[in-house]
């Protein structure tokens, strides 16, 4: 079974926050799947965009949503991944 990193990111998430992360911290940050391990949103990040990435936390939002915090290493800019993404 082919491993599908969409079925882990739900969707990016575009809030201040979120924007100013992507610009001080090249951090992502993404809604993904409330099951989904530290370890499997690594893999589907890397995956879905062709990056490395150094770290990933994670919480539970009010909602009852996942949110992940995907910081990039240095070598890759969240700017670009944003750009991609529709996000800037």
């Amino acid at each position: 079974m082919s491993f599908d990193p969409w079925k882990i990111i739900i969707r990016p998430v575009q809030s201040e926050k979120a924007l100013r992360l992507i610009e001080q911290a090249n951090t992502l940050t993404f809604i993904v799947e409330r099951r989904a391990t530290k370890h499997d949103i690594k893999r589907a990040v890397e995956e879905a965009f062709n990056i490395k990435v150094e770290k990933v936390n994670t919480l539970i939002t009010p909602r009852g949503e996942k949110k992940a915090y995907v910081k990039l290493s240095r070598e890759y800019s969240a700017t670009d991944i944003a750009a991609r993404l529709g996000l800037l």
